[in-house]
């Protein structure tokens, strides 16, 4: 597919994932005039409640990517653990997928990713891979202390123990698994960001401006937008954003997370190859949204404008939410859409639990200042942790 090669308002548009980041897909491609096939395993699907079809079955499933790949031209997905093998699958049936296979692989793999940023001289901190218990023996001293994260499958702080010194590894190695690993070196951080780029099948590109990120029990808290950092910290970040989705030639919406360091320097930490938790703001902030940027580039439209209408401060709303001395209760949605400038987003998920995502909500101001003062009040109203 190439610019000449749109797809028409009316297409169906394919989406692996039945999350929260696929119904908010299928919210922006419905208001684009496209039509959303979900296929996901889940007995509840946030993205199928809002779709015009969902397939119920598993990623593998021959049966469901045959009846994917001949509903819908082009595919998107909605989190980076979908098979890369079903991706590939889908494209030798002649189905453009956004991301491609290769993409997804890199991300799903840290050693793998870590290589990648690298290659494409994007900065990290020093790292090695762990992938026996001879590799724990032989650990570089200078790499502590540092955090040792699973290769494969964590997410939201999972699969990550902090490691002091080298004879903690191994410990710290078993209880992880014993699972391919990697040893990164704790930096001095100011700060954590990301930055959302967008690129199409013709290598245009467009990125968001650079959301600030602060995280609680490895899971992110709030969001503020634009990110409070010095000017060529951004710049720069955005540009290695760029180059990333260049080398990997992506298609679609991509997320890399970076560490600002003390002295305002940016190391990359992570990527995401689909919309991201930080970007939800843009839904009311930004002319375009990223799940709309994400319908254009799978579509073969061009990139909408990312430019920031509003700052903003996006809170996530976990099933914390809920509790109470007295048990699980709602929280006062009304008194806090009673601010100006809030938008609520609930993610239709049947059951509340700790830790899960459940929602999130985004404050608008006319200044920084006014958001966050925003942010703070909708947080101590639906008893979530106080923006900083």
């Amino acid at each position: 597919m190439d610019k000449r090669e749109e797809l028409l308002p009316g297409t169906t548009l394919g989406m692996m994932g039945g999350g929260q980041l696929g119904r908010m897909f299928s919210e922006a491609a419905a208001r684009l005039g496209y039509h959303v096939l979900v296929l996901d395993p889940g007995e509840v699907s946030p993205a199928g409640e809002v779709s015009s079809r969902r397939i119920k079955a598993g990623y593998k499933d021959r049966a469901a990517l045959d009846d994917m790949a001949a509903s819908c031209p082009a595919v998107s997905t909605e989190f980076e653990n979908v098979p890369a093998a079903s991706l590939a699958y889908l494209a030798e049936k002649g189905c453009h997928t956004a991301p491609m296979a290769r993409a997804v692989s890199i991300s799903q793999d840290r050693n793998v990713e870590k290589a990648f940023l690298v290659s494409s001289g994007v900065p990290v901190a020093p790292h090695a891979a762990v992938l026996s218990a001879e590799d724990c023996q032989g650990a570089d001293e200078s790499l502590f202390p540092a955090i040792l994260k699973t290769a494969r499958l964590g997410y939201d702080g999972k699969g990550q123990v902090q490691v002091k010194s080298p004879a903690e590894l191994p410990a710290a190695w078993q209880s992880l698994g014993a699972v391919d690993c990697i040893l990164e070196k704790k930096l001095p951080l100011r700060t954590e960001c990301s930055v959302i780029v967008c690129r199409g099948f013709d290598g245009e590109t467009a990125t968001f401006p650079v959301f600030e990120n602060h995280h609680r029990n490895g899971i992110l808290a709030e969001t503020v937008l634009p990110a409070r950092i010095p000017d060529d910290t951004e710049s720069a970040a955005r540009a290695y954003a760029i180059r990333v989705a260049d080398e990997m030639k992506y298609v679609g919406v991509l997320c890399i997370e970076f560490f600002v360091l003390e002295d305002g320097s940016v190391v990359a930490n992570e990527t995401a190859p689909r919309p991201h938790n930080s970007g939800h703001a843009t839904i009311e902030a930004c002319m375009t949204s990223q799940f709309e940027e994400q319908v254009r580039a799978m579509a073969g439209l061009p990139l909408g404008n990312t430019t920031l209408l509003s700052p903003a401060v996006m809170l996530n709303i976990l099933g914390d939410a809920w509790e109470t001395d007295e048990g699980l209760k709602d929280p006062d949605w009304g008194r806090a859409l009673a601010i100006p400038g809030v938008k609520l987003h609930l993610y239709g998920k049947s059951e509340v639990r700790h830790g899960r995502k459940m929602g999130h909500v985004t404050c608008l101001g006319k200044t920084p200042e006014e958001a966050l003062e925003r942010a703070k009040k909708v947080a101590r109203i639906l008893r979530l942790p106080e923006p900083v």
